[in-house]
């Protein structure tokens, strides 16, 4: 049996989770801005609510092509994306 890592491997399992949820932000808000909850995008990004929360925060600073900001809190907080003017 060789050592060599598994090919089946697709683009999305090699990202970060930061990066996997940043391409996913920004192919959403490309043509305008979103809005959503964690929880159902969590799916779709393969992460969990939770991780998405720390993530969001973490690329409201260092995400410079989109704008993030916490939009309102109702029984969970509703994230605003943006792509940067």
């Amino acid at each position: 049996m060789s050592a060599t890592a598994n090919p089946s491997h697709d683009a999305a399992n090699e990202l970060s989770k930061e990066d996997r949820l940043k391409q996913y932000l920004q192919e959403k808000a490309q043509d305008g801005e979103m809005y959503f909850k964690s929880k159902f995008i969590a799916d779709e990004v393969g992460l969990s609510p939770k991780e998405i929360g720390a993530l969001m925060v973490k690329l409201t600073d260092s995400a410079t092509e989109l704008t993030i900001e916490k939009w309102s809190y109702t029984s969970a907080t509703t994230w605003r994306v943006a792509p940067t003017a």
